[in-house]
């Protein structure tokens, strides 16, 4: 019997093929934060809204 050569396989590159997709995945700690301050904000403004209402009344 013959041996058989094994040769490395050969890479075929494409000169149109579309860049490497990257995935893509922001850090949205820092919004979240800002955004539950706003609210908390917004919440206690309210409240003091509320109770000038009645004061003033």
């Amino acid at each position: 019997m013959a041996k058989k050569n094994k040769r490395p396989a050969q890479t075929v590159t494409f000169a149109n093929t579309p860049p490497q997709k990257f995935e893509f995945n922001p850090d949205y700690s820092m919004v979240k934060k800002d955004l539950k301050r706003i609210g908390a904000l917004a919440g206690f403004f309210i409240a003091v809204l509320v109770v000038l209402s009645f004061i003033l009344k």
